[in-house]
């Protein structure tokens, strides 16, 4: 009554309420609570109650143990992680502090794990159902203050798994103890209830009844965590809700399963009793913290058997698998197959559960046989002078695996081999060792070679091992005698020697010498092989070097004053051998090159300023023979000194300028003399070819003799071909108006009327002439002695106007007129004349068509010819002899009777 007068009424008599004695802080120093052996993280453990006489105090809770426990703010005790607890209880302090004053309160918490279910099932059925009541509050609508008892805390409840029923199982029953005054309904709430999986636990709303409707399994859900509640008809809550959690008791329902079937281990050959091999694990689904899953190994069978049938043994508890015999030999037994065994219920063979895996180990090998060599002596050969020849194999037994550091051998040599001519590699595939030789052998100083080996593994032998680490074995190689190519000495030879050397001169003397001593051969015979500029010759006998044209050191074979030839010396031994050697000869300068000067032509200015020409004189010849040069100009023509001085700026060079004010524009060619400094002096004459020109302000030319001897540019090209074309075109109208002048003068004489024209016209007949046969005719048929009118022009013919088109020809030779032509010849030859210089005439071997015959001939008209009556007794077979022009009328009136 005094605390809860205290609470009530705590704001209006706070003396009061010290003087009943309302202490702050927990009820009790040490609160003790019964939880199941396995604790989930997040799980709800029990509640801790504090009173507080101040109801604004804003209390934090804290934890001894914050990584096991956390302490919520409404006093909830939660797991932070799963774990299992021991037999003896669990303690850590709880604490409580208030955030404004800081004040600290603290309690001790017991945990002690509940006893191992057995027969719950069978308990809960005949014991009375537990009922669990909510904690009462009372409501003063009067005042803002109010009291709440305090939450109940409670405990868990076990339900084991796969429960027989029947269905639903009664479990709890929920009351408040308002029911007596209101009428409630009560509900569950949590996974299990109205959260998935739904439907497994179900409660009365009227009775509060709980309970379980099917079922359960630890495996896949070892707690539900519900909530329940108690509301009035018009669902007013009515009762804080209150945690119920339900844990699953774990049964023996699942075979122990290993993580794999086969395992795999290796262990290594003559390993100790004790040696660790392998580890194999297997699972159980149930409660490991109970004796269903408490696991137990062991080996059921081992195979082979030797040399002990118990070779290997297991730790039962954590699957080690370790050796407990001696005698692994990989040589004899490379792998053991252990049948492996793993039961629940610790190991009981009456009420566990067993699986079996098999155990595969692997005997890995160690080097506990050296190799050893098959034969005591190899023997070998090899021709002289060859390197890279594998002259013998070494063959070795290993009894250890192939290809592992135990089995490869290496080989060394450890006599018989001072200067390192051989070595021994060893075959990645056969191990076997290949001696080769890696220096050249001369037979003429070795002619045999005993070598003594050794084989040994890569890794050393292990321990205890009684055989030797190594074994060893000699070679013995003979060295065949080949012929050996002859060779120069020295080689390459070097002579000095001046340039300017004679044809025929002794040079030196190069020969060579055959190392082979032992064969019967004849002396060497010497030979050209290479001389680029042709100067030397050898002698094939002695070897005795001439020249055969002078030595000239500025040759472009010659490069930093070295000449190189090659020599050929050979043999007659079978097969011919030969050598060849280098003659290098050094040729010193002289001064045998007069200096020239560079280049050789240049631009200047008519006047003074500017007007300098640099110019650099050139000497083949080397120092001392070269530069510095002297320049000067001629004393003849007396022009040149007139019009130019020269003046040396440096050894090399020199600068050339005008005397006189002014020289007229033109190209000159200007003497320099130039000197060298050799012993004696050499001196030339150069031609500077100078081109003096009109200059800018710049001191460039402007004139167009420049742009002359400067070539033309493309826009100069362009604008002469312009030129050129337009002036063709204006020949060809000119040809073509005085064409057409022609045919409107032809068209006036056209328009003459025909009755008027006594002149008889010759018809065209469109018939062309023969070939090459008709140009040989004679005119002079057509023409009459006795005029003479050599010289008398007569007008051109007009041609018809149905007549084809005449094609231009080349123009035709003219013919001399025959003299005294007469009046059709003069007609005839007139037309030849207009026909040979018209371009448009016909082709010269085609019919020329006259419409004019003439006037004033005393022979008759030819159509005469058709009209005479006597005409058929005249013979006119000699129209054929005028040509295939006439060759008509001849068939028409030389034909006979036809």
């Amino acid at each position: 009554c005094c605390k809860t007068f205290c609470l009530v009424f705590q704001a209006p008599i706070k003396a009061t309420c010290e003087d009943l004695s309302c202490k702050t802080g927990f009820p009790e120093d040490v609160h003790s609570a019964v939880v199941s052996r396995s604790v989930h993280g997040g799980q709800p453990l029990l509640n801790v109650r504090f009173q507080s006489c101040d109801g604004n105090k804003k209390i934090h809770f804290g934890s001894s143990e914050p990584e096991d426990f956390r302490v919520g703010e409404d006093g909830v005790v939660y797991a932070e992680r799963s774990f299992q607890l021991s037999a003896e209880p669990t303690e850590f302090v709880v604490s409580a502090q208030d955030k404004e004053t800081h004040q600290e309160w603290q309690m001790r918490v017991k945990l002690t794990p509940e006893p191992t279910f057995t027969g719950a099932l069978e308990k809960v059925k005949k014991e009375k159902i537990e009922e669990i009541i909510f904690p009462w509050q009372q409501y003063k609508h009067s005042s803002p203050l109010k009291r709440q008892k305090r939450d109940w805390v409670i405990p868990p409840i076990n339900l084991p798994e796969n429960s027989k029923g029947p269905f639903p199982q009664e479990l709890v029953r929920i009351r408040s103890d308002r029911d007596k005054s209101l009428s409630l309904r009560y509900s569950v709430t949590g996974p299990g209830a109205d959260q998935p999986p739904t439907g497994i636990f179900i409660i009365n709303p009227i009775s509060g009844q709980l309970s379980v409707t099917k079922p359960l399994d630890r495996e896949q859900i070892a707690s539900f965590h519900l909530r329940a509640h108690a509301v009035d008809v018009n669902g007013n809550q009515v009762e804080n809700p209150i945690d119920i959690v339900i844990n699953v008791i774990d049964m023996n329902d699942n075979r122990p399963e290993f993580l794999h079937q086969v395992w795999n281990g290796t262990v290594p050959e003559g390993s100790k009793p004790g040696t660790y091999v392998m580890t194999v694990t297997a699972i159980d689904a149930d409660d490991p913290n109970t004796q269903n899953g408490m696991l137990r190994y062991r080996i059921l069978s081992q195979a082979p058997s030797s040399p002990s049938p118990n070779m290997f043994t297991i730790n039962n508890e954590t699957g080690d698998i370790i050796t407990v015999a001696a005698g692994l030999d990989r040589e004899k037994v490379q792998q053991y197959t252990l049948i492996i065994q793993a039961t629940d219920m610790e190991g009981n063979p009456t009420y566990g559960l067993s699986n079996t895996a098999t155990a595969v180990i692997a005997v890995t090998d160690v080097n506990d046989n050296p190799p050893e060599f098959t034969a005591m002596t190899f023997y070998g050969e090899v021709p002289e002078n060859r390197v890279d020849v594998i002259v013998a194999n070494l063959t070795v037994t290993d009894k250890d695996q192939p290809h592992t550091p135990a089995w490869n051998a290496l080989y060394r040599m450890t006599g018989g081999d001072p200067t390192g001519r051989f070595t021994i590699l060893t075959d990645p595939n056969s191990n076997d060792g290949l001696v080769t030789v890696v220096k050249p052998i001369d037979f003429e100083t070795n002619r045999m070679f005993v070598l003594t080996v050794a084989a040994e593994n890569q890794v050393p032998l292990a321990k205890g091992i009684q055989h030797p680490p190594q074994s060893t074995a000699t070679v013995s190689i003979t060295v065949i005698d080949v012929n050996e190519s002859p060779y120069f000495v020295p080689n390459p030879k070097l002579v000095r020697q001046e340039e300017g050397l004679m044809a025929g001169s002794m040079l030196t003397t190069f020969t060579a010498q055959d190392p082979d001593r032992y064969m019967q051969q004849t002396s060497l015979r010497y030979s050209k092989l290479s001389d680029p500029a042709n100067w030397l010759k050898i002698d094939p006998v002695n070897g005795q070097i001439t020249t055969t044209a002078v030595l000239d050191r500025e040759s472009i074979y010659v490069q930093n004053n070295m000449y190189n030839a090659t020599f050929l010396a050979s043999d007659n031994g079978i097969p011919p051998m030969s050598g060849t050697g280098t003659l290098q000869i050094y040729l010193l300068d002289i001064n045998d090159n007069a200096p020239q000067v560079h280049p050789k032509e240049a631009t200047t200015c008519e006047t003074l300023q500017p007007n300098a020409i640099n110019i650099t004189a050139v000497d083949p010849d080397i120092d001392p023979n070269a530069g510095p040069f002297a320049f000067e100009l001629p004393d003849t023509p007396a022009s040149i000194k007139r019009n130019w001085t020269i003046v040396r700026i440096s050894g090399d060079h020199a600068q050339l300028s005008l005397r006189i004010r002014f020289l007229e524009a033109g190209i000159y060619d200007v003497p320099i003399v130039i000197t060298d400094s050799g012993n004696p002096h050499a001196s030339s004459t150069s031609l500077l070819k100078v081109k003096v020109c009109q200059c800018d302000l710049n001191g460039d030319c402007t004139d167009v003799d420049r742009i002359v001897g400067a070539g033309l540019g493309t826009g100069a090209i362009i604008a002469i071909l312009l030129c050129i074309i337009i002036l063709l075109i204006l020949v060809l109208m000119f040809v073509v108006w005085m064409k057409r002048r022609d045919k409107e003068r032809q068209a006036k004489q056209l328009l003459i009327d025909p009755e008027d024209d006594v002149r008889d016209n010759i018809l065209k007949y469109d018939e062309e002439g023969g070939g090459e046969e008709d140009q040989d005719y004679d005119l002079s048929q057509l023409q009459q002695p006795d005029t003479v009118e050599p010289d008398a022009i007569k007008p051109v013919g007009i041609r018809r106007l149905d007549e084809r088109p005449i094609h231009a020809e080349p123009q035709y030779p003219v013919r001399s007129a025959a003299p005294h032509p007469g009046d059709i010849g003069d007609f005839i030859n007139e037309g030849l004349k207009a026909a040979d210089n018209d371009p448009t005439a016909p082709p010269y071997d085609s019919l020329l068509v006259f419409d004019y015959e003439g006037s004033g001939s005393t022979a008759g008209s030819l159509s005469s010819l058709n009209s005479s009556s006597s005409g058929g007794e005249q013979d006119y077979d000699y129209l054929n002899d005028w040509g295939p022009r006439f060759k008509k009328l001849a068939d028409m009136y030389g034909g006979g009777d036809d």
